[in-house]
């Protein structure tokens, strides 16, 4: 094996391992988003007022 593809090889392991690292952060971060946050239930049962 010569050197340039042992280059070759080294710069394509570290363009992979970017990629997996980027869709695990994109992944993570587009599961926080996929919560719905609701309201607490209002204490005296009434409905709220809105416009």
């Amino acid at each position: 094996m010569t050197d340039d593809q042992k280059k070759l090889i080294a710069a394509g392991a570290a363009i992979g391992s970017a990629a997996v690292a980027a869709a695990l952060l994109y992944a993570s971060k587009r599961r926080k988003k996929a919560v719905p946050k609701q309201l607490p239930p209002i204490p005296s049962g009434e409905n709220p007022e809105t416009d």
